[in-house]
């Protein structure tokens, strides 16, 4: 028997307890392949819908096989410093719910 074992970590990004998530579909396009071979989004990336941010994927979504669902964000504190990007001020702007701390 084989037995593989893997390590990950996830930077908590969350500045309260309350939030509010919604599931969308992640798309896979654009999405570079690790060494792995495996297309990962972090959580903490900012998830948009028809070219406008809805919100921030909430936990990594593994998309290699094609597109997922997953849980986004949409209303809550977050710790600007922990996403794995800068958010732009348009973006932000058009988050309304999340609030950067």
């Amino acid at each position: 028997m084989y037995v593989s074992k893997e390590s990950v970590q996830e930077k908590n990004f969350l500045a309260s307890a309350k939030f509010q998530n919604f599931t969308y579909q992640v798309d896979d396009t654009g999405i570079t392949a690790d060494e792995k071979g495996r297309k990962i989004v972090q959580a903490g990336t900012v998830y948009k819908k028809n070219g406008v941010a809805v919100g921030l994927i909430f936990a990594d979504v593994d998309v290699t096989h094609g597109p997922q669902p997953a849980a986004v964000m949409v209303e809550g504190y977050v710790l600007e410093a922990r996403l794995p990007a800068e958010v732009s001020a348009e973006d932000k702007a058009a988050m309304t719910g999340i609030k950067f701390r």
